[in-house]
């Protein structure tokens, strides 16, 4: 169990010295999940990789976790690495995930006392969670090889935002708040502003540093968005943030069409497919 690091309050100065907080930085899971991965622990000789799976890939964090213990343990071996939950869990085994993964810190321990970032920080969970699974739809549809990659992508895509609410709560908030007064205010501006960064170009960071499986790294790219692939995750991002409060948001229409494009499908399937997964 680690105790909860000290918040960040203002911003740090550049890319390298977010980086660097972050990798050294404890990472939390949902109190629920902790709870589940205890109970799992009673039990561990009936536990396979796929029901390990299906739990660790309901908590982003837990997911982000679990990849990066799995590349640090493999790091310099010839092998591929595991791209997705199922995968690495597969190749760490049952008994060595319990052994590296004991009682867990929670989101709700280090954020105790601040409702709103708690909030906050759940929101961006719950909408990781819609991605991964429009992302996994628009997949199958498009009948690609590699839906789970595109499935764990989607729900890691935003995890620097996740860190950010966990670490730097006052400044996700600020950043929460300029957004909500000015709704047109792109999000990359006032990252820069408040932040020195981008967090698109902090997640990419951190990725590297942390060695994770470079499809992993180059579907959460979003400057590669010239590949169906890329477009796939990027597009599910946008649907679930779009989305986050109801069907009536106006830059929804704009991504029926370019989710229908993707698809090959009229924009009237498309919508009922959003709704149906989303």
């Amino acid at each position: 169990m680690c105790s909860a690091p000290t918040q960040i309050h203002r911003a740090l100065p550049d890319l390298r010295a977010w980086t660097a907080h972050f990798v050294a930085a404890p990472l939390p899971v949902l109190s629920r999940t902790a709870d589940w991965l205890e109970a799992c622990r009673e039990r561990e000789d009936a536990m396979d990789a796929h029901l390990l799976a299906e739990g660790v890939s309901a908590d982003p964090l837990m997911t982000l976790k679990l990849m990066s213990h799995v590349a640090r343990v493999r790091s310099g071996r010839s092998t591929a690495d595991p791209e997705t939950v199922t995968a690495a869990l597969v190749l760490l085994g049952v008994a060595p995930f319990f052994r590296a993964f004991g009682p867990q810190s929670t989101v709700e321990q280090q954020l105790a006392g601040q409702p709103e970032a708690l909030q906050g920080l759940e929101e961006v969970l719950a909408r990781a969670r819609r991605a991964a699974a429009l992302a996994l739809a628009f997949a199958v549809h498009r009948m690609d090889t590699d839906a789970p990659q595109i499935h764990a992508a989607a729900l890691l895509h935003d995890f620097a935002e996740m860190l950010l609410w966990l670490h730097a709560p006052a400044l996700a908030l600020q950043i929460a708040e300029r957004q909500r007064q000015d709704p047109t205010l792109r999000s990359a501006a006032v990252q820069r502003e408040l932040l020195h960064i981008e967090l698109a170009d902090l997640q990419q960071a951190l990725m590297q540093a942390w060695h994770l499986p470079a499809l992993l790294v180059r579907l959460s790219d979003d400057r590669h968005a010239d590949t169906a692939a890329v477009r796939n995750v990027l597009l599910a991002v946008r649907v679930a943030r779009h989305s986050a409060r109801g069907w009536d948001n106006a830059a929804l229409p704009d991504d029926v069409r370019d989710v229908a494009e993707l698809l090959n499908l009229g924009e009237g399937p498309t919508l009922n497919l959003l709704h149906r997964v989303g």
